[in-house]
């Protein structure tokens, strides 16, 4: 499989990824997926995914994503579920390195997510999907008429809080600190919300609860005192890690890890200059050359499953007419 020169690439196995592949297959340019040993991505520990376009009853989120697997799979996309460990985009063609082969390529797509920054305690793994998330546009409505906590102090922590008060009856943010870095409007609307309160130089230190949570135990860091708070759920907002500790130096990244596409502008212009075939004015692109990304890996706005989809999508396409112009 290591011998022969792949067309594209693709490292990741999420919507992105597996979209990408779909699109990539369905063009016969007989993709190469590198899914990892944990593939699926996030929705691998999600319950009930109810906003995914297409299922009205709603499907659990290791289903959804064995249904991107197979019908990629049906197509002719190759999944492999080893991880990879090291790229070369220096030179063509590139080379990924995985399961101690190395495998050369025209194109790679970059499609491998971001992780969400979690506590850290086991309680809290074990109730993912119960109760702790860390998605309030995806889990809010699973709340109504409840009582929830958000853990952070940031902007997506205030968005999260009021998102969440749609649905829930209380909403509480818990923060370490008695400042927030949070934007100041940001921080104003969630005060003049009525349905949140705030708990501040404090930490929740651990998720009650058997089979879902009924609540957490907070620790106030200026006297160390213990409490414990009846709540129906947890989402955790401090953050997201994306993917990328193989790309340093290969790729360009920002400040937070994420990879930075390359091209921008408009689509009439970004669309008028593929259409003459121009080299830099693909949007997926990164700062290499061929080499392409998608999904959570480089979207650290909107994070949903259907927009990681269309970027897959997106580079998918893109990479099509790259390849077609390097003949």
């Amino acid at each position: 499989m290591e011998s022969q020169l792949r067309n594209v690439i693709i490292i990741g196995s999420g919507p992105a990824a597996l979209t990408a592949a779909l699109y990539n297959a369905r063009a016969d340019l007989k993709p190469l997926v590198f899914g990892g040993a944990r593939w699926g991505g996030q929705l691998m520990l999600t319950t009930d995914v109810e906003n995914y376009p297409g299922f009205p009853e709603g499907i659990l989120g290791p289903a959804l994503m064995e249904k991107f697997r197979h019908q990629a799979e049906r197509f002719g996309a190759e999944i492999a579920t080893v991880d990879v460990t090291a790229v070369d985009f220096t030179k063509k063609p590139f080379t990924v390195i995985a399961g101690n082969k190395s495998y050369k390529s025209k194109s790679v797509i970059i499609a491998t997510g971001a992780e969400t920054n979690w506590l850290g305690f086991p309680n809290e793994q074990r109730l993912i999907g119960r109760g702790v998330s860390s998605c309030a546009p995806c889990d809010a409505w699973f709340f109504k008429d409840k009582k929830v906590v958000v853990v952070g102090g940031g902007d997506s922590a205030m968005e999260e809080a009021l998102t969440l008060t749609k649905f829930a009856t209380e909403v509480t943010i818990i923060h370490r600190r008695d400042e927030f870095r949070a934007s100041k409007i940001m921080i104003e609307r969630a005060r003049a919300n009525k349905k949140i309160s705030f708990i501040l130089n404090s930490e929740v230190v651990d998720v009650l609860g058997k089979d879902k949570v009924s609540g957490v135990k907070i620790k106030n860091n200026n006297d160390g005192a213990t409490q414990e708070l009846v709540v129906d759920g947890m989402f955790v907002a401090i953050g997201h890690s994306p993917a990328t500790e193989i790309f340093k130096g290969q790729v360009e990244l920002d400040e937070k890890g994420y990879v930075i596409r390359k091209a921008k502008g408009n689509p009439s212009t970004l669309r008028q200059a593929q259409d003459s075939g121009s080299t830099g004015a693909y949007g997926m692109m990164t700062s290499v050359e061929g080499i392409f990304v998608a999904g959570d890996v480089h979207d650290y706005h909107y994070k949903q499953a259907v927009t990681a989809a269309g970027y897959g999508c997106m580079a998918a396409l893109e990479v099509e007419k790259w390849l077609e112009n390097q003949r």
